[in-house]
């Protein structure tokens, strides 16, 4: 991308949910930190109320479009810039149309959802020359930054295994079972819509690619099914509205929320799409508790688990080398409380805003015949640990050499997904995958 400010480069969002306030935020309005470097011209979504609040918050008119004049916005604004965010199996839809008219794309994660539309994305980026940047904004979680810089300098020699538990807990993990994520088709599930980042953080820690995958998986604990079978299941298809839904912790109330109501629930009349549904109702179709084994092409192995259902948020990371070992804990919730879902001012109330359950942050060094070493390392201001902020810095602010290599472009958003696509073909058949069996990259 172009740097410098003799010339604003000419954006477009398309996908005006919650995420995009990020971007949107970022680029216009009166305390937008790029907009002396990016204009923000374009507005595109299937819902013209959504478009509407975002102006809304910016205090401006950005001109909106529907997503049926996608490309013609992109000529009638000539923008230079796409920012993608829109329902994870559109993305390909919109990068590859805004590749094709000579735009560069910033992309939400997962780039995609399947290998097909991978492939297409690939292909139309090379075909054009153009540039893809996927956002993992945790690569610039200062944490994960400095776990990569002691793997880099050889702290615990050559890596062996890698061993990392995902746990989302009660309030965060329901949220993918009340939205459009809850069916596959939309999101590829959460072995792709979430994990994707976790299976980047490896590939790029390692330096290296999967080469083989078995993975196990299943609904455990949200459905239909389950939820009769342990007396949690309550009659009602969504909340708002529902007396039924009174007093149940897993409902989110969008009325309760600002930015819930005015992006979705004040939006319904357009779409009909529904944020509040029942997680214990039909209709879901991914998975919430997930195991995986993955062969490296470097010779490690990685044993993986995602839980949606935990008591507590965060995650625990070991890496295993020929000179000791290497350990990561995060508590971003120490426990959840049922009667606190949202603050007003984001879709999803995270960990890291709760201060009455915030947890803490641990990254030892265990070198063979040595004490343990705790490596101290400042967590970060805003969202993923201070990873948002430092994200948005590199995407739209002034270019800068970087030895840890945190952009991550098309190619590194392919290799992100064939663990999760390998892993969904492997719940399937109950068989080892092979990656290039999947996509080649």
């Amino acid at each position: 991308m172009t740097s410098g400010t003799a010339h604003r480069r000419r954006c477009a969002v398309v996908g005006l949910g919650a995420r995009a306030r990020l971007f949107t935020q970022a680029l216009a309005g009166p305390d937008a930190p790029y907009a002396d470097r990016i204009e923000l011209v374009g507005l595109c979504d299937v819902n013209a109320h959504r478009m509407a609040v975002h102006n809304g918050w910016l205090d401006t008119s950005v001109p909106a479009y529907p997503a049926e004049d996608f490309t013609e916005m992109l000529r009638r604004e000539r923008v230079d810039l796409v920012v993608v965010c829109s329902v994870d199996r559109t993305h390909d839809h919109y990068i590859v149309q805004a590749l094709e008219a000579g735009c560069d794309v910033v992309t939400e994660k997962p780039m995609t959802t399947d290998a097909g539309r991978a492939r297409r994305i690939l292909d139309a980026q090379r075909r054009t020359g153009r540039e893809v940047r996927v956002a993992f904004n945790y690569r610039y979680n200062p944490v994960h930054s400095a776990l990569r810089e002691s793997l880099a300098a050889g702290e615990i020699g050559e890596v062996g295994s890698v061993h990392f538990e995902w746990l989302l807990d009660l309030r965060h993990g329901a949220d993918y079972f009340r939205r459009w994520h809850r069916d596959k088709a939309n999101s590829g599930g959460l072995m792709v819509h979430k994990a994707t980042h976790h299976f980047d953080l490896v590939n790029w820690w390692l330096g290296s690619e999967p080469e083989t995958v078995y993975a196990r998986g299943g609904l455990f604990f949200y459905g239909d099914k389950a939820g009769r079978r342990r007396g949690l299941a309550r009659p009602y298809a969504r909340a708002h509205g529902s007396p039924a839904a009174d007093g149940d912790p897993f409902a989110v109330l969008l009325a309760d929320s600002p930015v819930l109501k005015s992006l979705y629930l004040d939006a319904e009349h357009e779409d009909g799409y529904h944020r509040d549904q029942n997680v214990f109702g039909p209709g879901v179709t991914i998975e919430d508790d997930m195991a995986v084994l993955v062969g490296y092409a470097s010779g490690a192995t990685l044993t993986y688990h995602l839980t949606a259902y935990s008591p507590w948020e965060g995650y625990r990371i070991a890496f295993n080398g020929s000179e000791g070992r290497l350990e990561l804990l995060v508590e971003e919730t120490t426990w959840a409380r049922p009667d606190v879902r949202t603050d007003g001012t984001s879709a999803v109330l995270h960990g890291e805003v709760t201060d009455d359950s915030a947890g803490r942050t641990e990254l030892l060094l265990r070198r063979f015949w040595e004490r343990p070493r705790e490596l101290k390392v400042p967590t970060g201001e805003g969202g993923h640990g201070g990873g948002d902020v430092r994200m948005l810095a590199d995407l739209f602010g002034e270019r800068a050499p970087d030895p840890l290599g945190r952009a991550a472009d098309a190619a590194d958003g392919a290799r992100s997904l064939v663990t999760g696509l390998a892993a969904n073909q492997s719940f399937e058949t109950g068989l080892p995958v092979r990656a290039r069996d999947v996509l080649t990259v």
